[in-house]
């Protein structure tokens, strides 16, 4: 099974946008449920956004109207607009799969996961 590989981390200021991707190979990730996690230091990872197959989404309230999840099954790659970044935003970005086509918010729901990138907001 291929891992996740996480990318287009940075820094950048607030009111800034920065757009992360997540690659897998294989076809099965065109069919898995993808979703975005964050941690941020000394909290726990938590929901972000994600995105099952046919592109039904959902949102964690501190992110709806400001992060855009998205896919391409024909490239295998899922990606996360970031706009409006706010300071709080600054966490290790990861990226997760699973296998069923029903989003879940919990960590523990996700099978497949990267090994992040970390997105920093400067004040």
């Amino acid at each position: 099974q291929a891992r996740p590989v996480e990318s287009g981390g940075g820094l950048v200021q607030a009111g800034g946008s920065l757009r992360l991707s997540c690659t897998a190979s294989g076809r099965i990730f065109s069919t898995y449920t993808v979703g975005w996690f964050r941690q941020a230091p000394e909290k726990e990872r938590e929901f972000a956004a994600a995105i099952t197959w046919s592109g039904a989404t959902n949102y964690a309230d501190s992110v709806k109207g400001r992060f855009t999840i998205s896919r391409d099954n024909a490239m295998n790659t899922v990606f996360l607009q970031m706009n409006s970044l706010k300071p709080e935003d600054t966490a290790l970005y990861y990226c997760a799969a699973r296998a069923e086509p029903v989003i879940r918010v919990g960590v523990q729901e996700y099978d497949h996961w990267g090994q992040g990138t970390q997105v920093t907001v400067s004040s």
